[in-house]
């Protein structure tokens, strides 16, 4: 990959829909705006390149540019890139905030795909970028069976922890990127938008932690300019940049996109917000996750992705559709964290799914207690391990409903409280018994403070079998306790078997499930 200028990446003018353009290999246009504005020379691709949402025949590639011009894309199975095919992808326009996407279509499945990436001039034809290259790995078609191996993580800068290249950047996605996965599961916090950076903290051992800060990131963000930074700033990181342009992505949103445990329709009482409304802030927020990371953008954010006959992935949207935060001890079924849509959705999805492993990607976890404040809950559980109550009753229906229908191989993934664990939620143990034994793995955090460990609520009769958790909250980068997990599934026999990895990607515990 071509290595960024790191002034280039600084001087990245955050302005207001990220342009997107689809068609097989040998075609394809987007639509055309004309450019506010000009520079002189040729284009530079500010952050790199990334890809996401891939399947057995199609993925998304994502770049920026620093002025308006027309988005180019070769693919090959060659890294040379002799006989690539090419696409014309959508004008980058400020609109957009320079980004683009153009979703390739009629790839080879299963394979190791090379694509190069330019931006040409609007002024004059001909006059490109320099080019930006990067890889996937498509998905394998519905009746190939190999091995599949993913990593995933969540919870970016943090708590005030951001990039310090002194303590080795976001390394993390390096010790990810060289297990060599086939993509990659973001479980949330994407970006920590309510995180603002200072330049300097003291560690506990005396030694100074020294942030690169932007203008984005030393307040909370509140406009569209200040929420598409959050994003901009990630990707300073070399580490990250390097992952994004060789492993494909699929990214789910939390709280942290937006701010600290939201949900809609809530009005702030928070001095550090101009903007008090938080459904104003969630738009804006949402807007600049579209723009800034290769995820489809039209129809819902939950969604399934398949690979091959082994494995199924159900990307929940746990945030969009979440009730107000209180003491999440209701009766009423219509409320929750899905939404009666998504809930039925899930349940109808997983019980045609045939792949023998059903990863529900859920970026609130189930069992653990998530406290919003001294009376109020986050997340699903909250402490009470009598029946199903609030939140619990969705989780209730969806695990009895597949139950019922004889669904097996559910594991469910997830990050959001910073520490890295196993839970295995078993009836025997639990105050409900009409569903099936399952696993819940939760890693993270990728590159933030480290907390834990949470409570466990006994509704569902969890049991902890491995707990990785600092001795004191908010601990950083520096002292480790960041964590990603791996997946990988034999395409033999189909056992799926789950490590959970430190920040340099030793394994601190594993285990393997055959295959039901």
């Amino acid at each position: 990959m071509t290595e960024l200028d790191r002034r280039t990446l600084l001087r990245a003018g955050l302005v207001a829909g990220a342009g997107v353009a689809g068609g097989a290999l040998l075609g394809g246009a987007g639509a055309t705006a004309a450019p506010a504005w000009r520079p002189a020379g040729r284009p530079v691709l500010t952050h790199g390149v990334q890809s996401g949402d891939v399947t057995a025949d199609s993925a998304l590639v994502w770049t920026r540019a620093d002025r308006p011009g027309r988005m180019l894309v070769e693919v090959s199975r060659r890294p040379d890139f002799r006989g690539a095919r090419k696409l014309r992808g959508p004008v980058l326009t400020p609109n957009g905030d320079f980004t683009g996407k153009v979703r390739l279509r009629g790839l080879p499945d299963a394979e190791r795909l090379h694509y190069r990436v330019r931006v040409e001039s609007l002024d004059r034809h001909g006059v490109v970028s320099e080019p930006l290259t990067g890889s996937l790995t498509t998905a394998p078609g519905r009746h190939r069976r190999r091995d599949v191996k993913f990593v995933w993580t969540g919870d970016i800068v943090g708590q005030g922890w951001g990039i310090d290249p002194n303590f080795g950047g976001m390394s993390i996605f390096r010790a990810m990127r060289e297990t060599r996965p086939d993509f990659y599961l973001c479980s949330g916090d994407t970006v920590y938008a309510d995180g603002p950076l200072v330049e300097s903290v003291t560690l506990p051992d005396g030694r100074i932690w020294r942030n690169l800060v932007t203008p984005e990131k030393s307040k909370v963000a509140e406009t569209l300019t200040e929420y598409r930074g959050q994003f901009a700033y990630n990707l300073l990181d070399k580490h990250l940049r390097e992952f994004a342009a060789t492993v494909p992505q699929i990214n789910q949103w939390d709280d942290h996109e937006v701010l600290n445990n939201w949900y809609p329709g809530e009005i702030l009482d928070d001095p550090r917000y101009t903007e008090q409304r938080v459904d104003v802030l969630a738009a804006r927020a949402r807007q600049a996750f579209n723009e800034w990371l290769p995820v489809p953008v039209d129809g819902p954010m939950y969604r399934r992705l398949s690979y091959g006959p082994s494995l199924d992935v159900f990307v929940l949207d746990m945030r969009t559709h979440k009730d107000p935060n209180d003491g999440n001890t209701y009766a009423d079924p219509k409320r929750g964290l899905l939404g009666r849509e998504q809930r039925e959705w899930l349940i109808r999805e997983l019980k045609r799914s045939t792949a023998t492993w059903k990863v529900i990607a859920n970026d609130l976890p189930i069992g653990v207690v998530v406290p919003d404040g001294p009376t109020a809950q986050e997340g699903v559980a909250q402490g009470d391990p009598g029946a199903p109550a609030g939140r619990e009753l969705e989780f209730a229906e969806v695990l009895r409903a597949t139950h019922r229908a004889g669904v097996t191989g559910m594991v469910f993934l997830t990050a959001d409280v910073h520490y890295s664990a196993a839970h295995h939620y078993d009836p025997s143990r639990a105050a409900v018994g009409d569903f099936t034994p399952f696993w819940e793995f939760v890693s993270g955090p990728a590159h933030a403070g480290a907390f834990g460990p949470n409570a466990l609520d006994g509704t569902f009769g969890p049991q902890a079998a491995f707990v990785h958790a600092p001795p004191q909250a908010n601990s950083s980068p520096a002292e480790g306790f960041q964590h990603f997990g791996e997946v990988s599934i034999d395409g033999k026999s189909e056992a799926l078997t789950v490590h959970l990895r430190d920040r340099d990607g030793a394994s601190l515990w594993s285990t393997t499930l055959p295959a039901p």
